[in-house]
């Protein structure tokens, strides 16, 4: 790719970006101006965003870093901080997560595996319409289970589940097909733990892809023809793998409390599972207080649909942190991303994309995301906007990644991500950049790329 520098003001459109400063990119001025410096800065200022140590204790800002309005939208509370962590307060992700030990320089937490029952997916087939696992029982996953459409699994707080290990055909996963519900309600003193068989606990963060993970899928609606999609990570022939449908507010049930680890395993030739993924999953669907810890691909990744979520957290994965496309459009406010410090690979924060087939087409993806703490490395991006994705980062704190954040502007086109931040649909709002490698300016943080 080649990186072009545009410098124009854009205050009346959202957030100014810019190029990064590579060896490969072309200077472009179509509006040269004796104060062009001047312009550049006003713009990055008049969106409120700064580049300034937020002092971190663990993640929590120890600086004022000031505040903005939340979004007009009674799902987001109000917060008088930037981030993910109220600094006056206690941290929400202590007590019940595994994040909270690595923070101090730990593994995993461990916990109490019980009597150990495998299940396979005609045992769920076999079950019933409704579906209990107990905390008196470790529940092994012996390849790639169904929730059933029709059918219901409620899993109580404190249970564990555990995924057997393997690739391809031995891959393990639970997957919660359309139609079907899954009510998983932990408790900050008795989370859920989804895992591997054989984990007690203690495990590094380092330890990847040793089962599938966590898939939900859904009837809200997706941006990509013909409005069904199979899942990545499910073989294409299995059609309980296929998600959309025309139900924004589609409900697949509750989930809270919920530790996800060690996932991400190989179904075959660089087609691995997410931590978390969301398939056309509606906005009547729960999701909160919710860790994925190290995946060996995307910790979450949502494909279309309208869910929205609170209190998130992916740590230590081996690919994006976050990842959306096919139109996702919901909101989710306090997300914790941070990658491992020592995985250079470790791709970007947020990898944001549109849509697939076809890139313009509608519901566009303007997801939010507000209070926002992420942390990266110095090998990784901290977000790319591309295929004509729009989408709000608000009131959220960037640090320690290789490259800011990047937009897609695709030559002659007048839809791509760039025509989404013109139109307003893609903005960076009262943000705070620190320590990313690319530089302190604007002009540092801030690249469109124009693809050859």
């Amino acid at each position: 790719m080649k990186k072009l520098k545009f410098l124009f003001a854009a205050l009346t459109v959202g957030l100014f970006m810019t190029g990064c400063g590579t060896d490969d990119e072309t200077i472009i001025d179509p509006t040269p101006t004796e104060n062009s410096a001047e312009v550049f800065a006003a713009a990055f200022d008049a969106e409120g965003n700064t580049v300034v140590d937020p002092g971190f204790s663990g993640i929590t800002p120890s600086n004022d870093l000031g505040t903005t309005a939340a979004p007009a939208v009674s799902f987001f509370d109000a917060t008088t901080f930037k981030g993910a962590v109220n600094p006056s307060g206690t941290a929400w992700y202590t007590g019940w997560s595994s994040y909270e030990n690595i923070l101090a320089g730990g593994n995993t937490t461990a916990f109490n595996t019980q009597i150990k029952e495998t299940w396979t997916d005609q045992m769920m087939q076999d079950a019933g319409n409704v579906v209990e696992w107990t905390a008196d029982k470790t529940y092994v996953l012996d390849g790639f289970v169904f929730v059933n459409s029709g059918q219901t699994l409620n899993i109580e707080a404190g249970t564990v589940i555990q995924g057997m290990t393997g690739e391809a055909e031995n891959a393990s996963a639970l997957i919660v097909a359309r139609g079907a519900t899954i009510n998983a309600n932990g408790t900050a003193d008795a989370p859920i733990i989804m895992t591997y068989d054989g984990d007690n606990g203690g495990a590094m963060p380092t330890l990847r892809g040793q089962w599938g993970g966590l898939i939900i899928l859904g009837n809200a609606s997706l941006n990509s023809a013909p409005g069904e999609t199979a899942i990545e990570g499910i073989p294409t022939n299995e059609s309980r793998g296929l998600y959309g449908g025309t139900d924004d507010a589609d409900n697949s049930g509750t989930l809270r409390y919920i530790s996800i680890r060690h996932g991400g395993t190989n179904i075959g030739a660089d087609n691995e599972i997410n931590g978390l993924t969301l398939g056309g999953v509606g906005s009547g669907t729960t999701l909160e207080y919710i860790e994925v810890i190290a995946n060996k691909d995307d910790g979450i990744e949502w494909f279309g649909g309208t869910v929205n979520g609170k209190y998130l957290i992916s740590a230590f994965c081996g690919d994006d942190a976050l990842d959306y496309d096919e139109g996702y459009r919901g909101y989710n406010q306090y997300v914790v991303v941070h990658q491992d410090p020592a995985l250079q690979a470790a791709d970007r924060g947020g990898e944001h994309d549109g849509g697939t087939d076809p890139e313009t087409a509608t519901p566009y993806a303007t997801p939010w995301f507000y209070n926002v703490t992420s942390v990266g490395n110095e090998g990784s991006r901290a977000i790319t906007f591309r295929d004509n994705a729009g989408g709000y980062y608000v009131n959220s704190i960037f640090v320690n990644y290789a490259k800011g954040i990047d937009i897609e502007d695709l030559d002659g086109q007048n839809e791509d991500s760039y025509q989404q931040f013109v139109d307003g649909n893609l903005a960076i709002r009262n943000c705070v950049f620190f320590n990313i490698g690319a530089g302190t300016t604007a002009a540092d943080l801030f690249t469109v790329n124009i693809p050859e």
